[in-house]
């Protein structure tokens, strides 16, 4: 186990590109960190988040890391768990170290002046120093086509684009102008059609966040926008970010969760259109549009349920992100493994909950 860092914690001075924070699943399958993973669970994907004494300029509503109640000194989580700043040299040389079932690196930007040049620094070094396929989960506002061409000349094949709200009115809502913030929708589509033309077909995935007040009906058309265009959709439950203006919301209702995993998958697997599907007055999904003989063999897969993400050399989603969505324990809403069959018993009685 590696000795945690003598550079641990977080102070003004420790900024990227000489400094990065990892996700506390990344520190500890880099040994860091002391910790066990809730059923053996592993990660493949190693997750940095870029910092900055000054914090992200954006304030998203449900975000943990949200600009206006920033200081450095401050203890945010991000995606449900604290993120500890480590020297970005020894991240490098660990990684290069990493245990052989890691096989990505996920660099993500923050909403910050600096944050455009430095990605492209620490992706040079990531890829030269680890060997590992490299994704770069990018900050739209800052960007155009040409810093896209300049990510993927830095070495990464694959990049990320937070939407995050499923409608234009939500993303309004809780990430422009009414929480003082700087991002716009339209913007952030044309960083995402960019990016597929810059990286190829399949290379480019809209993350969206499930229960942020849309309706399923309107999350699967947005998934379905994603993939008309050429790329895919990583799926994410709301998690209430201690410190975010919604810290005091709640998850969405876990059959309302398991429905649009199911209907994700059979979108980006080409198996449904929103066309073919069905839903009832309040927009849940009453029916995904293929026969239930088929549909049964795809539930009991298990496959629809877990994490979605890049993948790795295998084809197999790497970003599995261990219990980034919920408290390690029986209500597992993305499933870093294959569920097994009493996971599957549940699943399928999730899927038919529609209380609210």
């Amino acid at each position: 186990m590696r000795a945690p860092s003598p550079y641990s914690g977080s102070t003004p001075m420790k900024e990227s590109p000489d400094f990065v924070r990892l996700s506390l699943a990344a520190a500890m399958t880099l040994g860091f960190v002391n910790g066990w993973f809730y059923r053996n669970a592993q990660l493949h994907c190693i997750n940095l988040l870029l910092t900055y004494a000054d914090g992200c300029k954006a304030n998203c509503a449900f975000c943990g890391l949200a600009g206006e109640k920033y200081t450095p000194t401050s203890r945010r989580n991000f995606i449900r768990v604290p993120w500890k700043v480590f020297p970005t040299a020894e991240v490098m040389d660990a990684i290069r170290q990493a245990p052989d079932h890691v096989s990505r690196v996920c660099i993500s930007m923050i909403t910050h002046p600096r944050s455009k040049s430095d990605v492209l620094k620490i992706c040079r070094e990531a890829a030269r120093i680890t060997e590992k396929r490299i994704s770069l989960l990018i900050a739209p506002t800052m960007l155009k086509r040409e810093d896209l061409v300049s990510m993927k000349d830095s070495g990464a094949d694959r990049v990320g684009v937070a939407i995050d709200g499923a409608t234009s009115e939500i993303f309004e809502q809780l990430r422009g102008k009414p929480v003082h913030g700087p991002h716009r929708w339209d913007q952030y589509w044309r960083i995402y059609s960019d990016a597929l033309e810059v990286f190829g077909e399949g290379m480019a995935g809209v993350h969206l966040i499930c229960g942020l007040g849309e309706t399923e009906q309107e999350l699967v058309s947005t998934i379905s926008r994603a993939r008309s265009m050429g790329g895919c959709t990583h799926l994410f439950s709301f998690f209430p970010e201690k410190g975010s203006l919604m810290e005091n919301n709640v998850p969405p209702p876990i059959g309302a969760y398991r429905r649009i995993q199911l209907a994700r998958w059979l979108i980006d697997n080409d198996r449904t259109r929103i066309e073919d599907m069905e839903f009832d007055a309040r927009g849940r999904i009453l029916d995904y549009g293929i026969p239930d003989p088929e549909l049964n063999e795809i539930i009991s897969s298990g496959g629809p349920f877990e994490t979605s993400g890049c993948p790795g050399p295998d084809g197999q989603v790497a970003c599995n992100r261990p219990y980034g969505n919920e408290k390690p324990g029986t209500l597992i809403r993305n499933f870093p493994f294959s569920p097994e069959p009493e996971d599957l018993e549940r699943i399928a009685e999730e899927l038919a909950d529609y209380t609210d």
